[in-house]
């Protein structure tokens, strides 16, 4: 099974997306001439052209729009936001347009557009463009929302998103890019809305997801070390969100601690922690604990930008904590 880096692994993606249909084609900043700001398009203009990897101008709402009108007239764009932050500037394309049309039409629009984006928390991009808007997202009737932690969940996820016939946003994270992990030759997809335990444990269960994913794994390789065995629950999907394999975990383990990088206040593990109390309250041997982001802009300085997202020391204590409690 070949290894691949999360950044080889969606190039290879796009371009089986591209070669398998050629309704599929990508636009966003700098995706055809330059690569694409993270390289996952090096190379792709010269091969497909430029009608189907399209350069565009620094307008998110524009050619969001653009993406969703193109989506409506039986094509499937792939629509490509520098940073999750950018999608700021296209709220009103994605939550009033490309959520909405296929339930205002009953059923005769459809809007299959993946729009692909990036969390930039952690590597200093500065306040403005280290938002973590997938929490907000997914409380969008309409929209699904996809966070893939490793080489393999990206390919399998983005082999569903791109053959789903409304929205999906895709969230990547600029620093997955370098990670690797093995990816198989055979095809494979991993349907939307569905989890994954990670790591298996009977003592306490951690769910997380995107970059907080391999945060919790090192978390719970420190803590076997001293004989607490974590069970790791990657979300993978917030909507559809497989709130089975969870409550499955946590009735198991009787002990739930919830990891997110994005600000606690309104944070996507709120409603997970909520929908666990009401389903398996009874199973509890204590709080849920929730580990999320100090509720500040992500500072520039690194030892404050450190500071504001959940660490592994950070998961290690409330593990910790939890325990004793």
């Amino acid at each position: 099974m070949p290894t691949l880096s999360y950044r080889e692994a969606m190039g290879k993606v796009l371009r089986e997306a591209l070669d398998n249909d050629p309704k599929v084609f990508l636009m966003g900043e700098d995706v055809g001439r330059y690569g694409g700001p993270y390289a996952v398009t090096a190379g792709f203009q010269a091969i497909y052209g430029e009608d189907r990897v399209r350069d565009t101008p620094i307008s998110e709402s524009g050619f969001v729009g653009c993406g969703i009108g193109a989506a409506m007239a039986g094509m499937r764009p792939v629509v490509e936001l520098m940073i999750s932050a950018f999608s700021l500037l296209a709220l009103d394309q994605i939550v009033n347009n490309a959520a909405k049309l296929h339930y205002m039409s009953a059923g005769q629009i459809t809007v299959p557009v993946v729009i692909r984006m990036v969390n930039a928390v952690g590597s200093q991009a500065g306040a403005p463009h280290s938002v973590s808007v997938e929490s907000w997202l997914a409380s969008v009737p309409g929209l699904k929302v996809v966070c893939p932690a490793t080489p393999r969940d990206a390919v399998g996820l983005f082999r569903s998103a791109i053959k789903d016939k409304n929205p999906v946003i895709f969230v990547e994270h600029a620093l997955l890019y370098k990670s690797e992990g093995e990816v198989p030759d055979q095809h494979y997809e991993i349907p939307l809305g569905q989890a994954e335990v990670k790591r298996q444990g009977d003592d306490v269960t951690i769910v997380a997801y995107l970059r907080m994913v391999p945060v919790a794994l090192d978390a719970a390789e420190q803590l076997a070390s001293q004989g607490v065995q974590c069970e790791v629950v990657d979300l993978r999907s917030l909507s559809p969100l497989d709130i089975d394999t969870v409550v499955s975990s946590a009735k198991k383990t009787g002990r739930c601690i919830i990891v997110e990088e994005t600000n606690r206040t309104g944070a996507f593990g709120a409603e997970v922690a909520a929908q666990v109390y009401s389903r398996a309250f009874d199973s509890l041997d204590g709080e849920i604990v929730r580990v999320a982001g100090a509720d500040v802009p992500t500072p520039f300085a690194r030892h404050l930008e450190l500071a504001s997202v959940p660490s592994q020391e950070d998961v290690v204590t409330a593990v910790q904590s939890i325990l004793q409690g």
